[in-house]
């Protein structure tokens, strides 16, 4: 009798040990990996897109439906601006031209400076209220000295759009109010943000100020990267509800530029949570070919005859990936085609399941290219927090190249890593 009672107890209690333990790692995965939980949210929303470019090699670091149309909420004042500096440059307006605010540009809605019609302001100052305030007046205020009318200058914006590039972009109006007609891709803003910065270098500081002062009220700039993300010099926020949280960012390090875009983020945190962990990813991979581009390539040495090993060289540490099975005594392994010295890396990441899986995805993806591929996890930065590279190595240059096409029609990142940046083969000298 007492000993069932104490198996019964044994067994009430166990029970709930289990069922406490499981809640207990539910919640610490819940709250521990907070930006893995914050991107699976804003990923299911219809209204998401994301992606990152590197500025100078075009080469793209992060995609995740780049080409989908989506609202540009006040993105779209990016345009307004790459019209005015290009007005400035042509000698349409001055910095210290005054423009008379209209009474439909003082009827907008917020945000807003909220300068009465009649009333003026100088170019300098409409600049810095829409890269700060990202003031719908002043908007129409720019529009209507560029165009005559709003609609005339959204014309006038999607016209431009269209030749730098923009082939999926309409604009409706100056500010990105809502209108059902006004559409772009993370992938044109991205273009937009670099057309900015090559074409006028001199005025695009002006994005990085972090607030903007104006008849003796201050207002801090909604970009809050700025400060908060090493490298950030810009460059514009924008909201409606149709279009979710979007961003676009510039960041800069070690003479890398990256220009990232989120849309649709549900909260203006979680937007740039997101962004910040998207720059990390690229910024990752760009280092990883910089550092191991940077590396000695090692002399060849004599070897023993036995299996070839798949040799990847990193700052930290250089990992082997071969079988710890020799060949039997006296054999000897064909040696691979010299040619067989590339890779592609398909993403870095805080979780080395989440690489893991990447790298497993881009093999179900491309399985006739990277099919035979041996995987690779490599923890980056051991002195850092984590961060797992995914790659997939023993590739030619054509298959390598083949593999990243077929991955980026499937919405996946992918990044060629040639021989001088790190993956090689030993063989015999």
């Amino acid at each position: 009798m007492d000993s069932r009672i104490c198996q019964t107890a044994r067994g009430a209690y166990g029970a709930a040990v289990r069922s406490t333990a499981a809640m207990f790692l539910i919640a610490f995965a819940v709250f521990a990996v907070p930006g893995v939980v914050q991107a699976q949210s804003m990923e299911s929303d219809s209204r998401y897109a994301a992606f990152v470019i590197d500025y100078e090699s075009g080469a793209v670091l992060f995609d995740k439906h780049a080409d989908a149309r989506r609202y540009p909420a006040s993105l779209t004042k990016m345009m307004t601006l790459y019209m005015t500096f290009d007005s400035l440059e042509r000698g349409r307006l001055k910095l210290d031209q005054k423009l008379t605010v209209s009474q439909r540009a003082a009827g907008m809605p917020p945000s807003k400076l909220g300068i009465p019609a009649g009333k003026t302001i100088t170019v300098r100052d409409a600049i810095y209220a829409l890269i700060t305030r990202s003031a719908n007046d002043i908007a129409v205020v720019l529009a209507e000295a560029q165009g005559g009318t709003e609609i005339k200058f959204g014309q006038m914006m999607t016209d431009r759009a269209h030749k730098i590039g923009m082939s999926n972009t309409t604009f409706r109006n100056a500010s990105g109010l809502p209108n059902t007609q006004q559409m772009t891709t993370a992938r044109d803003m991205s273009r937009l943000a670099i057309r900015l910065m090559r074409d006028y270098p001199q005025y695009y500081d002006m994005f990085k100020v972090r607030s903007f002062t104006h008849q003796g009220r201050t207002y801090a700039n909604h970009n809050r990267l700025l400060g908060n993300y090493e490298g950030t010099d810009g460059i514009k926020t924008g909201f409606i509800r149709a279009s979710g949280f979007n961003l676009v960012a510039s960041a800069k390090r070690n003479d890398r530029r990256l220009i990232g875009v989120v849309m649709g983020g549900r909260t203006g945190a979680a937007r740039d949570a997101h962004m910040m962990d998207i720059l990390d990813v690229g910024f990752a991979q760009v280092e990883d070919l910089r550092v191991a581009k940077a590396a000695p390539i090692p002399s060849r040495k004599p070897m023993p005859e036995v299996r070839p090993q798949v040799v990847v060289a990193d700052a930290a540490a250089s990992v082997v990936m071969a079988e710890e099975d020799a060949t039997a005594e006296g054999d000897t392994a064909p040696l691979p085609s010299n040619t067989a010295l590339w890779g592609v890396q398909v993403g870095a990441f805080g979780l080395e399941t989440a690489a893991r899986q990447a790298v497993a995805s881009a093999q179900d993806y491309a399985p006739k290219v990277l099919g035979g591929a041996q995987r690779m996890i490599e923890r980056a930065k051991p002195d850092s927090k984590p961060l797992f590279r995914a790659r997939l190595v023993g590739l030619s240059e054509s298959e390598a190249r083949q593999a990243c096409t077929v991955l980026k029609t499937k919405k996946m990142p992918c990044v060629p890593v040639p021989p001088e940046s790190g993956v090689s083969i030993a063989s015999r000298g």
